[in-house]
């Protein structure tokens, strides 16, 4: 099998191809409740279905019934398939990442290490969409994400499509939940389902394919992140942190001396929240720490400097009375790390005229809030995830738990205070 860098990267005349497979547009026109199916691959084998491949059950995370049914929880087939659809994801970030790591591939200024990301970014959303689409069986499908097939569509880009085509078709051969294979029409539809407006009415998914692309390419954290909104509501939302320990952060470059990476969290509402291997294993309840004294408190923000006001976050902590170093890790793999009690406090506090997006934030809140925390603005707002695709929020962002969430409050207001009184540079 061709490296996925190579795939990535190389000139279409230098790849080692697979055999062909027959590809498939997507979604297919369906007459099944108005829902896109999927065929099989081409096959001497004799099909089940003349036309249609029937939705199976995953292996690891299986929707086996539909949200309502008697007895099961609410939401619990569209929380199996959201964690379907984030660990197939997970699949084709982690195998990307390593790869571009093993070929040193960021210190070649002709082949952008941000472009390849852009790839996976691409993909990412792909595989999510489809699974989603495969798993959930009933009502329309809308999904509020981060990208769109415009400049894939060009003539220049025939061959980048062509390389994202087969990163998610070898990545489904090798998962093997799904027996289809994609068209580059596929895909480019695949991706376009993420382009609604979302809004207070009806339900939408909400995605951020890869969430700390910097953090990914680095070698470090990130997450992939999917929430679902019901009229204006997140409830529930899974994140997948493939570079996250199973057991505690334990240092502050947000690693662990355990030997288990790749977690799972995931929380829908009223229920609670859990976190699990990316493989699968059983789910462990998790919630939020119980510190009520600063002192003893640790805070999570941003790696990078270009996200989120270190200065201002540095005299917040200093009026909390908060004595240890800011633990920096990207993405909200910091809010799954928050909600298991690793640290007490998150800040964000983006440099002025920046618009946060919700697919930043709608999985890693309910994460924490069902973990026992509390997430809101700078003005201790909850955050409203039913305006569109942009979050209204003063400020930043914050989150802790119940007992601290007071003392934070007066903490940052005096700290913004103090910033904007200050006298500008010259």
């Amino acid at each position: 099998m061709a490296s996925r860098v190579g795939l990535l990267l190389a000139p279409s005349s230098s790849l080692a191809r697979n055999p062909p497979r027959a590809r498939l547009p997507y979604p297919l026109p369906s007459h099944h409740l108005g829902r896109p199916t999927y065929r099989r691959f081409a096959s001497s084998a004799p099909l089940r279905s003349p036309l249609w491949w029937p939705r199976q059950a995953p292996p690891l995370f299986s929707a086996r019934a539909m949200s309502g049914s008697a007895g099961s929880p609410p939401y619990a087939a569209e929380l199996a398939a959201a964690k379907k659809a984030v660990a197939l994801a997970a699949r084709l970030c982690q195998t990307v990442q390593q790869e571009i790591l093993q070929s040193d591939i960021q210190s070649k200024a002709d082949k952008s290490p941000v472009t390849v990301a852009d790839y996976v970014h691409v993909g990412s959303q792909v595989l999510v969409s489809l699974a989603l689409n495969m798993e959930v069986t009933s009502g329309s499908f809308s999904m509020v994400a981060e990208e769109d097939s415009e400049d894939l569509r060009k003539d220049s880009a025939e061959e980048i499509l062509e390389h994202i085509t087969d990163l998610v078709n070898e990545t489904l051969a090798e998962d093997g939940s799904y027996n289809i294979t994609l068209s580059k029409e596929g895909i480019l539809s695949a991706i376009d389902t993420g382009k609604s407006e979302g809004g207070p009415s009806g339900r939408h998914w909400v995605l951020d394919p890869i969430d700390g692309t910097k953090g990914f390419l680095r070698g470090g954290q990130y997450a992939i992140a999917l929430a679902l909104l019901d009229e204006g509501k997140v409830v529930l939302g899974v994140l997948g942190c493939p570079n996250l320990p199973l057991a505690s952060i334990s240092n502050l470059n947000g690693s662990s001396c355990g030997d288990q990476m790749g977690a799972l969290f995931s929380a829908t509402v009223g229920c609670g929240a859990e976190v699990e291997s990316l493989e699968g294993s059983p789910p462990q309840k998790i919630s939020v720490c119980t510190i009520d004294n600063p002192v003893n408190a640790s805070f999570f923000e941003s790696y990078e400097g270009a996200h989120t006001m270190h200065d201002l976050t540095g005299s917040i902590a200093e009026k909390l009375g908060v004595q240890a170093p800011p633990v920096r890790i990207d993405s909200q793999a910091k809010y799954g790390a928050l909600a298991r009690g690793d640290g007490a406090i998150y800040l964000r506090f983006p440099h002025k005229g920046y618009k946060e997006k919700i697919w930043d934030h709608a999985a890693g809140a309910i994460v924490v809030t069902e973990a026992g925390g509390v997430v809101t603005d700078a003005s201790g707002n909850d955050l409203d995830f039913s305006k569109g695709r942009f979050l209204d929020v003063d400020t930043g962002i914050i989150a802790t738990n119940k007992q601290l969430m007071p003392s934070l409050l007066k903490s940052v207001q005096e700290a913004i205070k103090e910033k904007s009184q200050a006298p500008s540079p010259l």
